[in-house]
């Protein structure tokens, strides 16, 4: 098992890695290469709409061949997609290189689901530290992505050509430590057993409900402020040097406290530790709305991972408690097509709003989410209590 978590936190990590690299390159390279200013977070956009409409493919697949085949033929796609992006770049293609990043979220829609495949690893008793430590592998991304962004950049004439390349190489690398995973058999079903409730069913339970919403709105607000920093940075005359130093450490502090969220939630509960995450947000907002020097990009953004973390676990956590076995690829399904989707919008928010509203409107948009994420909970909780309550009075 624990053979088995190690390497699956590795793949974690190179699969941050190609994300960050994402985010730090494509709305410059985007920028550079767009029609019009306001659309040059189109690429990053492109990433996460391709991942949306893989859920269901994905899904399928992993239904039929299991967790290794499916995970290695995303890598597959995510080797092929960076040569696609290099491509693009080389000949100055826009809008090759946004097809490049929509197939490549194929690859994305796969990598979202490592952190279910830890739980399936682990025994009951070990499933949030499972999951926690899993994530915690994204700290490899949080350092070797935004370096590898930085020390490639100029390896070629084409600005970021040389990122492209190495993200095909991380890919391969990637491949080998998966086929190193010993995935659980998928249970064989006998003709004519059951697939589990209908999926209508499952959304409709109230922790289904908030386990969504965490999971969706948590990416969503990171989302649109780690896609927009680079470019906000650059209209801050700030070099990519500062900007990739600023989304390593906002990755550290994604995937940092993954070490101890786990622990966290079997001690003080998924809901409080979901509303600490939502609090970080806030005043992840209030920092970043308090000027654009360094130190302040810099501060909100890690405490914007650390959040982001909190409520990312804690969602996870909460969903495991909605779904049986056999019905966890539609679950899942759904909750990633959920994550995705929002991200798509802000995504493509994030773009529009920084190069036309600027920062600060930004930051202010972001409080309608962490408001709704917070009341959810608070919902939830009192759900919860009173249904405690009634148990206790029979």
């Amino acid at each position: 098992m624990k053979k088995n978590l190690w390497l699956l936190a590795i793949a974690q990590g190179l699969f941050l890695t190609n994300n960050v690299v994402f985010i730090a390159i494509n709305g410059l390279v985007g920028l550079a290469l767009a029609p019009v200013a306001w659309m040059a977070t189109l690429p990053v956009m492109g990433y996460v709409v391709g991942g949306a409409m893989s859920t269901g493919l994905v899904a399928a697949s992993q239904r039929r061949w299991g967790r290794q085949v499916s995970f290695q033929l995303g890598l597959l796609v995510a080797f092929l997609t960076a040569l696609l992006c290099a491509f693009a770049l080389e000949m100055r293609s826009f809008w090759l290189l946004v097809a490049g990043t929509v197939i490549a979220g194929y690859y994305s829609a796969n990598g979202q689901l490592y952190r279910f495949a830890a739980g399936e690893l682990a025994d009951a008793s070990f499933r949030e530290k499972a999951v926690s430590l899993v994530l915690a592998g994204g700290l490899i991304g949080a350092v070797l992505g935004p370096n590898l962004a930085n020390y490639t950049r100029d390896s070629f004439t084409a600005p970021f050509l040389g990122s492209y390349l190495a993200l095909a190489v991380v890919a391969l690398v990637s491949m080998v430590v998966m086929a190193g995973i010993r995935f659980p058999a998928e249970p064989v079903r006998a003709v004519g057993a059951s697939f589990g409730r209908p999926l209508g069913e499952i959304m409709r339970q109230p922790v289904f409900l908030v386990a969504t919403l965490g999971a969706a709105l948590g990416y969503g607000v990171m989302n649109l402020l780690m896609a927009a920093t680079p470019l906000a940075m650059d209209a801050c005359g700030m070099p990519f040097s500062d900007a990739a130093l600023v989304l390593e450490w906002h990755v550290i502090g994604m995937f940092a406290p993954g070490f101890v969220t786990g622990h966290l939630i079997k001690r003080f509960g998924v809901l409080n530790i979901m509303g600490i995450g939502v609090a970080l947000n806030g005043v992840c907002i209030a920092i970043a709305l308090s000027g654009q020097d360094l130190h302040q990009f810099l501060v909100a953004l890690f405490l914007l991972g650390v959040g982001w973390n909190f409520l990312f676990t804690g969602s996870t956590t909460l969903a495991m408690q909605a779904y049986r076995p056999e019905e966890k690829d539609r679950a899942q399904a759904a909750i990633n097509f959920a994550v995705f989707a929002t991200m798509a919008v802000t995504a493509f928010a994030s773009g529009a709003l920084v190069t036309t509203q600027g920062w600060a409107l930004l930051n202010m948009g972001s409080i309608v989410p962490v408001a709704i994420m917070g009341a959810s909970l608070i919902w939830l909780a009192q759900r919860q209590r009173a249904e405690v309550a009634r148990v206790s009075a029979d």
